[in-house]
Order: C-alpha cells, then sequence, then structure tokens
C-alpha cells in the first residue's frame, strides 16, 4: 500500500525525506566546519593578516619571502621524492602480494591478511622507533648504516602503506573472471605476457587507485620522519610543526599549509577519479571469488617476494622491537616493563606509561563513537546515486571534502584548535581545557578511514531494493532499517577496528592537545626517545611494545568480526 492511499500525501512524504536527507548531510558537514574548517582556515588566515595602526590588513608578501629560501624547495622537493618513491616501492612489492594473498588459497590466508594490515594502523611514532632500534648503531641492521638516512624513512613508509596496495588490488584481482588469461594461455602465451596483456589492464584501475591514496600517505607522513629523518629530512608536514611550536612563525606555516592543501587537493582528485574505475570494474568482476590453491612451482616468484617482504619488511622490526624492549644495560630481564609504573628516569614525564595507556583507550573509544556516527552519516549521503548530473557533482564534491582530514596536515588541526576554540560559536566554554578536545581531533582523523570502510559496502547495494520498498510505502527511515542498515552492519566491525586504531596511535594533533596530565601513549613514547639515559630509552621500546600489541589486538578482533571480506578500500 503507499502512502498516498494511506492518506499522506506526496508533498509531505517528499517533504520528510528531503529534511531526513539533509539533516544526515548537514550534521556531519556542522561537525567538519566546527572541528576541521574553521580551525585550519583560523590559523592559515592569521599567517596572512597584519596588524597595524590603521586596523587589520591581508598580507601575502610571506608567498614571495616563503619561497625565496632554498630550504623551502628542498623540503617541498624531498615530501614529493618521499612520496613517488615510496609509492613506486610500495606498489611493486604490493602487486605480488595482492595475487598471493588474495587470488591464492592457502591455509593461514586470513591470518596474514589481518598481520599486514597492523603496519597501516600501528602508531607512526611506534613504527619509527622499531625502525630506529632496528638500523640503529648495534641494532640488528645497524651495519648498512641507514640510521637517519632517507632509505629508511622510505622503508618505513613502504612497511606502513604496503597493505594499502594488497587490500585495494587484492579486492578487485580476487574477483576478476580468469577466464581471459585462461585464453591467452592457450593460445600459447607465456604467463608473464599473459599478465602483462589480459590481467595487468583489468587491474589498472585497483592499482591506480592505490597509487594515488599511498603517494597522499606518504606525502603527508609525520611521526615517521620526525622520529627516522629529523630536521636533516623534513617534510612539508615536519616543517610546519618546526615553524609553528619552535619559532611561532605562523607565516612561514601558513603558506606550507597552503602548500601541502594544494598536494592533497590534486591527490584526492586523482583518487576519486581512479575510485570511481575501480568500482566499475569490481562491478564487472565475477560475484564470487576466483582464488585457486596457491602452486608452489608456477607461484614461486610472486610467493618469494610476498615472503621476503611478510618476514623481512613487516616481521622482522615488530620483533627486533619486541626482543630489545627485554634489554638493558644489566643484562636481560623485564626492568624496561617493570618501568611502566614510574614517570622515567629523571622525572621524564607527568604520568605513568600505563595511566597514559588509560588516557589513549577513554580518548579512542570516545573518538571512535564520533567517527562512525560522522562517518557512517557521510557514507550513507555519499553512496547515493542521483539520476541529475548536478547531483552526481555534489556527492562527488561531498566526498571528496570529507577526506581532506587525510592530508591536511594533524599539526595545522590541533594547533588550530587552540586558537580557536576557547569560545567556539560564543558558547560559554573553554573547550581547550575539555577532555573531549583530544577526542574530538582524533575522530577528525578517523572520520575518512570510516567512510573509505562502509562506503563499498553501501554502493554495492541495488537500488532497485530501495525503490521496491520506497513503493511499497517505506520511509524513507524504514527503507535504511530494512535494506542498508543490515549491509551496511556488514563492515561496521572493520570500521570500528580502523578508527579506534588510528585513533588509539594518533600523535600528530594530539601532540598539541594532550595535557601533561592527560597524555596519551604516543605523547609519552616521543618524550621518552627524546630524554637521555637508558632506562627512558628502555621504557620507549616496552611502551612502543604495549601500544602495538593492543592496536594489532584490534585490528584481529575486527577482521574476525568483519562480516563483509569485500568490504572497505584498505
Amino acid at each position: 500500500m503507499s502512502a498516498v492511499s494511506r492518506g499522506v500525501p506526496a508533498a509531505v512524504q517528499r517533504g520528510g525525506r528531503v529534511l531526513l536527507w539533509g539533516l544526515a548531510a548537514g550534521l556531519p558537514l556542522l561537525f567538519l566546519g566546527v572541528f576541521f574548517a574553521w580551525p585550519v582556515v583560523t590559523l592559515v588566515a592569521r599567517g596572512f593578516v597584519t596588524q597595524d595602526a590603521t586596523g587589520a590588513s591581508v598580507d601575502l608578501s610571506g608567498f614571495a619571502e616563503v619561497f625565496s629560501e632554498p630550504r623551502t624547495w628542498r623540503i617541498i622537493g624531498l615530501t614529493l621524492w618521499q612520496g613517488v618513491l615510496g609509492t613506486v616501492v610500495s606498489v611493486l612489492l604490493g602487486v605480488p602480494g595482492a595475487y598471493v594473498l588474495y587470488r591464492c588459497r592457502f591455509r593461514g590466508r586470513t591470518f596474514l591478511r589481518a598481520f599486514v594490515t597492523v603496519p597501516f594502523v600501528l602508531p607512526t611514532v611506534v613504527v619509527g622507533v622499531a625502525f630506529r632500534s632496528l638500523l640503529v648503531e648495534g641494532g640488528l641492521l645497524g651495519f648498512l648504516r641507514l640510521d637517519g638516512t632517507f632509505g629508511a624513512i622510505v622503508l618505513a613508509l613502504v612497511f606502513f602503506n604496503y597493505s594499502v596496495v594488497v587490500r585495494t588490488v587484492g579486492g578487485l584481482w580476487e574477483h576478476l573472471d580468469p577466464r581471459a588469461e585462461e585464453a591467452a594461455r592457450a593460445l600459447g602465451a607465456s604467463p608473464w605476457r599473459a599478465f602483462r596483456s589480459v590481467t595487468l589492464p583489468s587491474l589498472a584501475p585497483a592499482i591506480a587507485s592505490a597509487a594515488s591514496i599511498v603517494f597522499l600517505f606518504c606525502a603527508t607522513a609525520f611521526g615517521v620522519v620526525l622520529v627516522l629523518g629529523g630536521i636533516q629530512y623534513g617534510t612539508i608536514e615536519t616543517e610546519i610543526w618546526i615553524q609553528t611550536t619552535q619559532f611561532l612563525d605562523l607565516r612561514t606555516a601558513a603558506v606550507l599549509s597552503v602548500v601541502q592543501l594544494v598536494v592533497v587537493v590534486v591527490a584526492l582528485i586523482v583518487a576519486n577519479r581512479t575510485r570511481s574505475r575501480r568500482e566499475r570494474a569490481l562491478n564487472l568482476s565475477a560475484a564470487t571469488s576466483a582464488a585457486r590453491p596457491l602452486r608452489l612451482r608456477a607461484d614461486a616468484v610472486p610467493l618469494a617476494v610476498t615472503a621476503v617482504v611478510v618476514l623481512g619488511l613487516i616481521a622482522l622490526p615488530l620483533v627486533n622491537l619486541l626482543v630489545r624492549s627485554f634489554r638493558t644495560p644489566a643484562g636481560w630481564s623485564l626492568a624496561n616493563y617493570a618501568n611502566l609504573g614510574t614517570t622515567g628516569g629523571r622525572n621524564a614525564l607527568t604520568v605513568t606509561v600505563w595511566e597514559a595507556t588509560a588516557n589513549s583507550l577513554r580518548a579512542a573509544a570516545v573518538a571512535t563513537l564520533l567517527a562512525v556516527v560522522i562517518g557512517g552519516l557521510v557514507a550513507l549521503v555519499v553512496s547515493r546515486r542521483p539520476r541529475s548530473r548536478t547531483g552526481r557533482r555534489a556527492i562527488g564534491a561531498l566526498d571528496s571534502v570529507f577526506m581532506l582530514p587525510l592530508g591536511v596536515s594533524a599539526v595545522t588541526v590541533g594547533f588550530g584548535f587552540l586558537i580557536t576554540l576557547d569560545r567556539p560559536l560564543g558558547l560559554d566554554v573553554d573547550l581547550r581545557t575539555s577532555g573531549l578536545l583530544v577526542p574530538i581531533a582524533q575522530a577528525v582523523v578517523a572520520i575518512p578511514l570510516v567512510v573509505r570502510t562502509v562506503l563499498p559496502v553501501l554502493r554495492a547495494i541495488d537500488p532497485r531494493l530501495r525503490e521496491a520498498a520506497a513503493t511499497l510505502g517505506a520511509s524513507p527511515a524504514r527503507v535504511f532499517a530494512a535494506v542498508d542498515g543490515p549491509i551496511a552492519a556488514r563492515s561496521l566491525g572493520l570500521a570500528i577496528g580502523f578508527a579506534f586504531a588510528v585513533s588509539l596511535g594518533e600523535f600528530g594533533a594530539t601532540s598539541f592537545l594532550a595535557r601533561p596530565d592527560t597524555a596519551t601513549l604516543p605523547v609519552v613514547i616521543f618524550r621518552l626517545i627524546g630524554r637521555p639515559g637508558a632506562e627512558n630509552y628502555g621504557m620507549a621500546l616496552a611502551a612502543s611494545v604495549v601500544l602495538a600489541v593492543l592496536t594489532a589486538t584490534v585490528m584481529m578482533v575486527a577482521e574476525r568480526l568483519r562480516g563483509d571480506r569485500s568490504a572497505g578500500e584498505f
């Protein structure tokens, strides 16, 4: 029975639908506007506004001054070169991994998929400490003399982004119809030629999509560069942090923020175009998995490459971190872990590591709730497929807007909070002293990952299901409860896992916002690294192990709760 026949005018029905969708889009936009756009724009604007006797005026001379410095061009060049090199290596190593983990079936495949995902959500500070302990003089690979080099940074970036390529390319490859490649082999093509002429063009949308996202992550890396490269190999993001925290030079920070925003926008445009091509390719692929049993002889090359990466690049730094955490000047013991209940040598900390862990867990729980609610609403709105070109462009623009926090400096967001949220919107409350500020900043960072996890599942829903429900008289809320909600719930476990793990390890914005008595675990680890003494360094290693175990456990549980194995882009 239709809504009209039941006495509800069509105009009222349309008005209710418009109101609901307006709220679904308006609430996330309000959240992003207040807690992302406003702080970022305010901070950037302060760098270009000068005060004199006649009042405030806009001064753009900072662009000429900053760009006239050779240091600026060196930093921009290093940022772009770091992004390009990290992307190329990640793709070259990730494509064989996608084949082994998604195209082939073997015992333990699910565990390996989850294991290679762990680095993506590990805190940047933990990764920096892990690689530093491996490459430092006296470390297991100290003879390579990579400590403090550009090569160490690139290796750490590949460690982070390998799983992005594996999951993005593997998600398409797993469902790719194998008959075209089999036909080429039957006509006499070698395995390499069949792959190059048939399979690779089919995978191109997924490879391009993964490469654009990896470049974005590599070009905006912060914690890894700060720990492994320092000032010598600074990027745009670390330079923003230096200019803001050490020199209070908001003009230079504002110019660099604009430069970074341009790089991010270009990367997002490319990512959106390649993502749409990947989704069309997924729609044309087989509905069921086309994976086949692993063949040791035929698959020897991709299997060997994947084994080297998993064991040498991913497992080795983590295992070395664990082993080194038991090493003390007096020998092997649990002393570093026992010291986690103290404030370190010479009272390096104001809270113990266990107190910081509790702070991190509380903040991450609140941030996850915010990120899942806001990100879920964004995914729901962006998943619509309007018939008009204007509507499709509006949906695409909204999607891009909510991806901006992935690339805009977390340092800019954090410092922007401090200068804007003393009396937000005229309210008589100083959010800078509120315990909610850290979770809100972490939620801003986590929302894009929630969107990218839930959105592909919602877009895979056949629109005829919604149309049939609406025709039978279901309201928009009833359509969501009956159609969208149950299907979206399949990806909810993974979305919660990503949001919680990323919030747990967020460092850039939190380093500005966390008060000494409410410091989070990543902030405490970074402080321990910067304090002299073997005791503090040992505590940093042990605390890094604790944080790594927490994030790895969260992702393992999320993978087990994951209902839709094709959910998400990461």
